[in-house]
Order: C-alpha cells, then structure tokens, then sequence
C-alpha cells in the first residue's frame, strides 16, 4: 500500500530524496514482491540524474530468475522509453535475453519493449521478426505481439501481394494451427487485413472464424462475427460459407452479435434470400438498442443499392419502422436511407416520397421535416403527379412551428416556380401566409409571390430562388467577415471557390457511407487566403491577378537532408509562381541570399519574370523564396523545371550564436518540379450529382472511349484518372468494389478561368486485364470538355 501512495503522490525534486535510499534498499531485498515493487516505484518518480545510478540494478532485474521482478523493470523500461531513451536504449542485450524466457508475461513485456527501442529502424524490426518467427516465443501474449509486428512488417514491405512472394504469410497461417484461441484470432484477423489478399489466402481464416461462430464463448462468436462483418465489405463472397452458422447467430441472447451477425447477411446475401432475412429482422429490431437499429439501416440500404428489383419490400420496411417510437439519430438514419433509395432508384421515387410526407404528418423532430420538405420541393415537382404533394406540405403550415412553416411556404413557392399548372393553386395557399404570425414566414411568402408573379424569365426566377450556391459556405462566411463597406460592392466571384480535402484516412473503409439530406460535410477552412495575402504582399507578383489555385506542397529533398525544400505551385491565369520553402537542418551553418535557380528548357511554354531571393536562412527556421513564370493566359500549359538552391554559407560559432563575416558560395541540387494538367483544376464538390449534370444541359457535352491497357484491377485504374485530371470524386464512387469487372465514377471541379466542370467515367474490364474507360464531359464551356478529354487522351 505504501508503494502505491508513494507512486500516486509522485514527490518532487527536493522531497524524493527522502523516499530514495529507501526504496533502492528495497531493490536488493530478498523479498521478490518488495524488490518488484521498489523497482516500479523508483522508475515513476525518478529523474535522469538517479537513473544512471539505478541502472545497474534494472539490468540485473531484467534478467532474473523471478517473473514478477523481471516484468516490473521490463514494464518500467517501457515507461522510461519516453523520457530517457538514450538510457533504456542501452538494455538491448539484456532484453534480447529475456525475450527468451519461458515465463509467459516475461517474454510478453521483453518483446513489446525490444519493439520500442528499435521502432524507428525498420532493418532491425525485420531481423527481429525473422528471428522470433522461428519459433522461439512461447507465451500466447507475445505470440500476438509478434502477429501485430508481422503484419506491420507485411504493410510496409514493397511488393507483390501473392502468396509465394509475401513475406511471412507462412508463419501467419502457421498460427491459425496454435493451441490458444487468442493466438489463432490474432492471426486470423491479421491475414483479413492484409492489403490486396486474395481469396486463396482468405480460405484458412475464414475456416477458423466459421469454428469460432459456434464456440461456446460469446467473446470468440463476437470476434469471429465482426472480423468476417468487416471482411465482407471487400470479400462478400468468400464469407458466403458461414451464412448458415451466421442466420443462427441472429437469436444470440448477445444483441451484439446478433446485430454484427445480420448486417453481415445482408452484405453477402443473395437476391432470392432477401425476403427471408427481411422476415427474421422484423421481429430481431424490436429487442435491440437505436445504436444497433442505425447499423442494420445502413445494412438494409447497401442491400437495397445491390438488389435494386428488391426496392419495394426493403422501402416498405423503412417505411414501418419509420412509423415506430425511436430517437433522433435513428429516424434520421431511415430519413436518409430513404432519400438515397430515392436518388439512386428512379422507380422507388413515387412511393419513398410518400412514405416522407406521411411521416412529416406526425414528425416530432424540426430538423427532419425541414429537411425532408426541401426535398420534397428538389424531387417532388419532376414526378408524374406533383399536386398530391401539396396537401401534405400545407398541413404544415398550419399544424408546425415557426421553422417548419417557413421551409413549407420554400417548398410551395418550388412546385409554383417548377409546375405551370399548379402556379394559381400555389399563389392562392401563398396569400394566407401572408397572415402568419411569424415574420420570417411573412417575408419568405411575400418574396415568393412578388418574384414568382414578376417579369422576367422563368429560368431567371427558378436560379435566382432556388439555384444551388457553388462555393463553399465557409469561405462565403470568412469572405464576408473581411469585407470592408465601401463604394465598390462586395463581389461573389472574388470568394475562393477551393475546398481543401482531408486525406481519406478517417479513411473510411471501402464501403463508405453516401450522403442523405445533410450534403457533404463543412470543409476546413482553406490556405488559399494565407497564399493569397502572403503573394500580394510582394510587389513583384502584386499585379498577377486573382490567385486561382495553390497546390499541397511537393517535397523536392529526401527526409534527414542537410536542407529540406518543398515547393507549392500557385497558379494564376497568365502565372505559375513556385514558392520554395527552405529549413536549414545544420546548426553550425547560416545560409545568406538564398535563391533557386530554375532550368525551365523542358518547359517551352514557360517565361521566368520574376525572383524574390531569401535574405537569410538561420538554423531551423524555414523561409521562403519565390520564381514566378509567365505562360499563355488561360492555357493549361504543362513542363519539368530543374531546381539549384544556390546559396552563401556562413560558418556559426556554437557557443556564442555568430556566424562568421565570410562566407563561401555553395548549391545544392533539388528535385524536378513537374506542373502538370490537374494544378489547373480545383476539388470543388457537388453535393447532389444527378441534379448538376442534368442543370448543366447537354449542350458542351463530349463523350468518348479510351482504352487504357492492361491494369492490376480497375481501382488502379479509376485512381489514375482521377490523379490525372485533378478532380473531387462524388458519392463516394472513388471506392471500387473488390473484384467488380465494371464501375461508374463521378467527378467535379472548377478548371481555369472558373469554369465548372462535371465528368462521368464508367470503366469496364476488356479481356484478361485490359480497362477500357467511357468518359463523357459536361462543362460551361466547350472548349473546356474537349480540354478534359485532350488530357485523357495525351496522359
């Protein structure tokens, strides 16, 4: 007990004096429990200077005799790793015996520790795995560590995925064959998550995961059950085998299983089973939680997607659990099930959006009915029979709150503005808003009628009202804030219109969810205004013009290099400028008149105007230096540029911080730069694609084919075209289904010269490898569809 309060109160500097001569007594007692105990404490509360003192003693206890003193100096080790590594580093050798220890936590604790200290050399992480991959680790702990390690080594290792060629499959399937469940778990789980498996080399998991179905422990079937629920995402079929152990799963008194169990049968069912599995989820959604209830929705909705002639039951079982008692999160779930059904099945349009109006009848979440009118007023008005919509959205304007009743009068002034026949009926239910008690409802029904009964073109009207805003609220809202009253009016256009894109890596597994009502998620704010106050600062590039694009940086140097240069690529419409961004890694040295000299000879189109040189380079503390280009204003032009950092070099005193007055005139050779097409094409997202493409009209539409040779699969293919031209995938449709031998990929953007653009790929795998690729264009302008199919064609 007195241990623990003495580790809990942690003494300070001056105080720990008093505990120390006591506590290193303890470490040479002859009491195993006090010496582990002793060696626990001291290293939680001991600094650099007593470690060294204490040193000898850890090793000594790392290798004894006693499992529990050795695990406390090994786990202390682990601790100690992040304050003193020099130290700890030191051990190597007496870890590297205890790894060999044949007390079960001993060998468990020496391998997570012998992984720490040499994490950062990958060379010595693969001796250590080949080493331990022999056969030498007996405790089942370790035995998963070394799993962990394996399949980390597996990832990082170039190469070909097949079977004979992937390192240390064979111990991985080796240790399907163990003794301890926990190890053949491990192994199992590590062989479904390897990067690009294939189905020969899913067989033996998925064997041992079909035995775990029907083990007696709910932890083994709740392992087994949401291992194969995530490999069924990428490999649906090879899970096809254990459906008959997974239906029986469905009756679990475990809701989690029975829930992991049912989604996965939805994902690798067949069209014939769907109405049995509808039949059993009937009666299963009643006993389970609304968190549970959300995670079979999305199931059903995938199901639905795959098996689109199945709509009508799989739309009238949203619809009847709509009806039912849950929490908002859960309605919302079905709403948006509902609306992608909708979008994606043309003939489910008529009867999903019945199912809405019905459920807004007696909604009793603000957020969801206005959602759902709006969508009403986006797809209600294209249908065959648009009046029977009406008696719904105007109930709401007499039986809603305030918020409610301003997206129904929105709603009414869509269908007015959409359907000619309805507009008299519309004006009608309009005039009695006018009446509302709410201002916000008087002065949206008073603007609808004094637009929609004005002169002017119809189209004026429906953009005006109700066209989609094409940049993003952030920027707007930012854009807003900096404008500064004055004679000159605050102009939409100067908003930037680029979204910076996160890396996938919340990375989203392949099945990545589609966007309902709510569109695409806030996008962080943008860069472009920092690049844009920072180049305007500069007299040389001050009269360029509105910055259109900057690009992520570009590494031009190796990592750990005496000096670390990246470059972004800011384009204008006449101008490339390339901002060279420098950091001195030395720190005996100062850098002076920093500049790089660029060799554009494989750049025709190119003219250097321009350099900004950099005054001074101190140690660690990056700088910039700027070379602009002037090409043909508005033309994409693309070349390789050499880059020198040419630079003067000043030697600095260590001790005082000096540099020396002469200095020596030195290079440093860089990487090629290359700008290419998609630098002049901006990641602009639309959040309902169908809706833009038909908006844009087919009149700058180009279509043609393109054969793209032989390709590892078509996700390889898809990821190179869209690389290629630059643009933001829609609707997630940059996910490629594993194995799939066709798919359809959407993309938007805006091109140089702010140019909207939307293209739709749709790939097809002809003969054994080969991709072919359809891609039609549509844009603003023509010259920019047949832009897009020249850079497909030459890249």
């Amino acid at each position: 007990m007195v241990y623990v309060i003495i580790k809990e109160l942690s003494p300070s500097a001056d105080e720990v004096i008093i505990v120390t001569s006591s506590l290193m007594k303890d470490m040479t007692s002859k009491t195993d429990m006090y010496r582990a105990n002793a060696i626990r404490v001291l290293c939680q509360i001991t600094d650099g200077t007593l470690l060294t003192q204490i040193e000898r003693y850890l090793k000594q206890a790392i290798v004894d005799k006693n499992p529990v003193v050795a695990s406390a100096a090994l786990v202390s080790g682990i601790h100690l790793l992040q304050t003193n590594p020099e130290i700890v580093k030191r051990w190597s050798n007496e870890v590297q015996e205890a790894v060999q220890s044949r007390a079960a936590l001993v060998q468990f604790h020496a391998l997570a520790l012998l992984h720490q200290i040499r994490q950062n050399d990958r060379l010595a992480v693969n001796k250590l795995v080949s080493s331990l991959t022999r056969g030498s680790v007996r405790s089942p702990l370790a035995q998963c560590l070394l799993i962990r390690y394996t399949s980390q080594v597996i990832r990082e290792s170039a190469g070909n995925t097949q079977t004979g060629d992937r390192p240390f499959y064979d111990f991985l399937e080796g240790c399907l064959r163990h003794k301890a469940e926990m190890v053949i778990f491990e192994a199992a789980r590590a062989i479904t998550e390897l990067n690009g498996v294939t189905s020969r080399e899913l067989t033996p998991a998925i064997t041992v995961l079909q035995l775990f179905l029907s083990s007696t422990k709910p932890v083994l079937r709740f392992a087994a059950v949401r291992t194969l629920n995530k490999v069924a995402m990428t490999h649906p079929i090879a899970v096809t085998n254990c459906n008959i152990d997974m239906e029986s799963l469905i009756s679990d008194q475990n809701r989690s299983i029975a829930t992991l169990a049912i989604t996965t049968l939805l994902k690798t069912g067949n069209e014939s089973s769907v109405d049995r599995l509808m039949k059993q989820i009937t009666t299963f959604m009643s006993d389970i939680a609304d968190e549970f209830k959300i995670v079979v929705i999305e199931a059903i909705r995938s199901l639905c997607l795959k098996f689109p002639l199945k709509h009508r039951s799989l739309m009238n079982f949203l619809s009847n659990i709509l009806r039912e008692e849950g929490g908002f999160e859960y309605k919302k779930a079905i709403v948006d099930s509902i609306v992608i059904l909708i979008r994606d099945i043309p003939e489910a349009k008529e009867s999903g959006l019945l199912h809405l109006c019905e459920f807004i009848e007696d909604c009793e979440f603000t957020y969801l009915s206005t959602q759902i009118l709006h969508f009403l007023g986006i797809e209600g008005p294209k249908t065959s029979d648009p009046s029977k919509y009406i008696r719904y959205i105007y109930n709401r304007v007499h039986l809603e709150n305030a918020t409610v009743r301003a997206g129904a009068v929105s709603t009414l002034a869509k269908f007015g503005a959409m359907v000619d026949s309805l507009k008299p009926r519309i004006f009608v239910l309009l005039r009695r808003c006018l009446f509302d008690t709410d201002d916000e409802v008087r002065d949206r029904a008073t603007l609808y009628l004094n637009t929609l009964g004005a002169d002017g073109t119809v189209e004026d009207m429906k953009e005006f009202l109700f066209g989609s805003l094409d940049i993003p609220l952030v920027n707007l809202e930012r854009s807003l804030k900096n404008y500064e009253p004055s004679e000159e009016s605050f102009d939409i256009n100067s908003v930037p219109k680029e979204v910076k894109i996160q890396p996938l890596a919340e990375k989203k597994a392949p099945g990545k969810k589609p966007t309902g009502l709510g569109g695409p998620p806030p996008a962080p704010p943008s860069t472009i205004d920092a690049y844009e106050k920072l180049l305007s600062s500069i007299p040389e590039f001050a009269n360029f013009g509105k910055l259109f694009k900057s690009s992520a940086p570009v590494e031009l140097t190796e990592a750990e290099t005496e000096y670390a240069v990246n470059v972004v690529k800011h384009i204008f419409d006449g101008h490339v400028v390339f901002q060279y961004n420098c950091t001195n890694t030395i720190p005996e040295q100062l850098l002076e008149n920093v500049t790089v000299i660029v060799d554009a000879s494989e750049a025709e189109e190119f003219a250097e105007v321009a350099s900004k040189p950099l005054r001074s380079l101190p140690y660690d503390s990056p700088g910039q230096t700027f070379v602009a280009f002037e090409k043909p204003e508005g033309v994409p032009a693309v070349g390789k540029f050499s880059n020198m950092l040419r630079f003067i070099v000043k030697e600095v005193d260590p001790s005082t911080g000096e540099a020396e007055d002469d200095g020596v005139e030195d290079e440093y050779q860089l990487e090629e730069l290359e700008v290419v097409a998609a630098d002049y094409m901006l990641k602009v997202g639309v959040s309902n694609f169908r809706n833009a493409w038909e908006s844009m009209g087919p009149d700058c539409e180009r279509v043609d084919e393109y054969d793209l040779g032989p390709r590892e699969n078509l996700a390889e293919a898809v990821n190179a075209v869209i690389n290629l031209l630059g643009m933001q995938p829609c609707e997630g449709t940059e996910v490629v289904p594993s194995n799939s031998r066709s798919h359809t990929c959407l993309l938007s953007g805006v091109y140089i010269g702010n140019v909207k653009v939307l293209v739709r790929l749709q790939f097809g795998i002809d003969g054994p490898k080969d991709v072919a690729m359809k891609l039609a264009v549509r844009s603003e302008d023509e010259a920019v569809s047949d832009a897009i199919h020249e850079i497909v064609a030459s890249g």
